[in-house]
């Protein structure tokens, strides 16, 4: 059922989940669990629209297909960035894993046994790939063709180049334990670099969050405060109906009001936190979907401050202001 489920899914949106599927080395088939989410993705909107419609007094329908969207959008950011832990983790030990197999190809050792014992609890994933390469060579396949393969499983751009320069020095019948020594060497030196390139834009980074989460908040509170205040006194105003004054403005009844207000600024800041956190993640980790732990700690963040600071301001100025 779940299988059949499943193909409700656009044909391109399922083969691209499919895809992050297997990069995000989740033992359960692909089909299967992407009906199960869906139905439950389904039932979960379902409780939540009959319920916060009841609450919040917003039509049922409405809130059933925008929480299915985000339930939906967030399997797949979670996929999307499980895929990427795996990728990343696998990009940090690769470099000790390549001096582990050189140091194996020194000690005598051939290249496909070699690459077995270089297969540690430590690497994790990549200790799980390799012990694959093995049993795959094992079981008669090409070492160069498994090599290949197993880049079809990692969501890794240096693990696919790195494979395919062990395989070009596989054909080529190079040195290929100093080929792996250099290749660990650089790989360390373009971390490093990716290490220093992240410190300097850290100020960066501070710049925004303070900007998103703090500054915009703590603005919009005494805004909002601000707009309160006058929307009550210019209602309670007696002006004359008639005035022989020719002036220059004219006083009129005031449209907006507060819960207007307070849904405009509780929007805006919404929208602030989930573009500064793409932001952040673009300058931070390079891509804009590492933004993605940001939203709801900054989300938090920012409307807690901006009903603190309402809070505050009232307190203090309840008196003075007659509010």
């Amino acid at each position: 059922m779940y299988r059949t489920l499943a193909h409700i899914y656009p044909k391109q949106i399922r083969a691209n989940l499919l895809e992050l599927l297997h990069f995000a080395h989740i033992r359960i088939e692909g089909l299967r669990f992407l009906g199960f989410t869906l139905v439950f993705s389904l039932l979960l909107s379902l409780v939540f629209a009959f319920f916060g419609g009841t609450l919040l007094g917003v039509y049922w329908a409405f809130l059933f297909i925008l929480s299915f969207v985000f339930f939906q959008c967030v399997l797949y950011f979670w996929i999307l960035l499980s895929a990427d832990r795996k990728g990343k983790f696998i990009d940090l030990v690769l470099p000790d894993a390549l001096q582990l197999m050189a140091s194996n190809l020194r000690a005598g050792f051939t290249t496909d046994r070699a690459l077995l014992l270089s297969a540690r609890p430590e690497f994790g994933p990549l200790q799980d790939e390799l012990n694959r390469v093995g049993k795959e060579v094992a079981l008669g396949r090409e070492l160069p063709e498994a090599l290949q393969h197993m880049t079809t499983r990692v969501r890794s751009v240096f693990l696919l180049r790195t494979v395919e320069l062990l395989i070009s020095g596989l054909r080529s019948g190079g040195e290929l334990a100093s080929l792996l020594d250099e290749t660990a060497a650089d790989l360390r030196n373009q971390q490093l670099i990716q290490k220093k390139i992240g410190a300097s834009v850290n100020m960066y980074v501070i710049f925004i969050f303070v900007a998103a989460g703090i500054a915009s908040p703590v603005l919009f509170g005494l805004s909002s405060y601000l707009v309160e205040v006058l929307t009550k006194n210019f209602a309670a105003a007696a002006l004359p109906e008639q005035t022989t004054l020719d002036l220059p403005i004219q006083f009129s009844q005031v449209g907006l009001g507060i819960d207007f207000i307070i849904l405009y600024a509780v929007v805006s800041l919404c929208t602030t936190a989930v573009l500064g956190s793409f932001i952040l993640g673009l300058i931070s980790k390079g891509k804009e979907k590492e933004g993605v732990a940001f939203i709801f700690p900054l989300l938090m963040l920012s409307l807690l401050l901006f009903f603190i600071t309402r809070f505050v301001i009232r307190a203090m100025l309840s008196g003075l202001l007659g509010t």
